[in-house]
C-alpha cells in the first residue's frame, strides 16, 4: 500500500493552488464583473454540480448585501428582462445545459457573465463579462458532457481534489467578490445578519 498524504498535507496543497489562482486574476475582468453587478436591476445566478451549489451560496450573499438575487431552476424565480444579468459558474464554459440557458437569457436581452476556466469556450463567446479562474482540470474529451455524463458515471481521475479545484476556487472567488462589494456599498456584518434567515 503506497503512502498517502496527510490530510494536513492536501490542505496546505489545495491552499498553495488557491494563492496561484488568486495571483492570476485579471484586475480588469473583476472590475468589469463587479460593475456588471453594480449595474444590474436583477442577478440570475446558476451553474451545474459542484457549481451549482457555489452559485447558490453566491446567491444567497447577493440577498444578504440587499441585492435581488435569484437561483435559476428555483420554483419561485421570476422571469428574466432586459438589463438583468446572468452569472454562469461552469469550469469548461461548455456545460450543455448551463450554455443553452445562457444563450437563452441572451436572446430575451440579459447579460452573461461567465467565472471559468475557459474564456474561449461557448458560453465564454455570447459573454459580457468573463472572469477566468485558473485551475488544474482534468483532460476531457467532451466538454460540454462534463456535468451531464461524466459527473454522473463517475469518470474521475484518482486525485479528485485538484480536478475539482474549480469549483472551490470559484467559492473563494464569490466570497471575495461580497468583501469588495460590501466595502463599495458600505454595507456592514449589521446588514447583513439583519437579512440573514432567522426561522431555520
Amino acid at each position: 500500500m503506497s503512502e498517502c498524504k496527510t490530510v494536513q498535507d492536501m490542505v496546505r496543497l489545495m491552499a498553495s493552488k488557491i494563492e496561484e489562482m488568486a495571483d492570476s486574476l485579471s484586475d480588469e475582468q473583476v472590475q468589469r464583473f463587479i460593475d456588471e453587478i453594480l449595474g444590474a436591476e436583477r442577478i440570475y445566478v446558476m451553474g451545474a454540480g459542484r457549481s451549482g451549489l457555489v452559485a447558490k451560496a453566491f446567491a444567497m450573499r447577493l440577498m444578504h448585501l440587499g441585492l435581488k438575487s435569484y437561483v435559476i431552476g428555483e420554483t419561485i424565480t421570476p422571469a428574466m428582462k432586459e438589463g438583468d444579468i446572468v452569472v454562469a459558474f461552469s469550469g469548461s464554459g461548455e456545460t450543455k445545459t448551463i450554455a443553452e440557458l445562457c444563450e437563452t437569457a441572451k436572446s430575451i436581452g440579459g447579460r452573461i457573465c461567465l467565472v471559468s476556466s475557459k474564456k474561449e469556450s461557448r458560453i465564454g463567446k455570447i459573454a459580457d463579462s468573463v472572469v477566468v479562474i485558473e485551475s488544474h482540470r482534468d483532460d476531457v474529451e467532451d466538454e460540454s458532457a462534463e456535468y451531464e455524463i461524466r459527473q454522473m458515471m463517475g469518470e474521475h481521475k484518482s486525485f479528485a481534489p485538484l480536478g475539482t479545484l474549480f469549483e472551490t476556487g470559484s467559492m473563494v472567488f464569490s466570497d471575495s467578490i461580497i468583501s469588495a462589494l460590501m466595502e463599495i456599498i458600505e454595507c456592514d456584518e449589521c446588514d447583513l445578519k439583519g437579512r440573514h434567515a432567522n426561522i431555520e
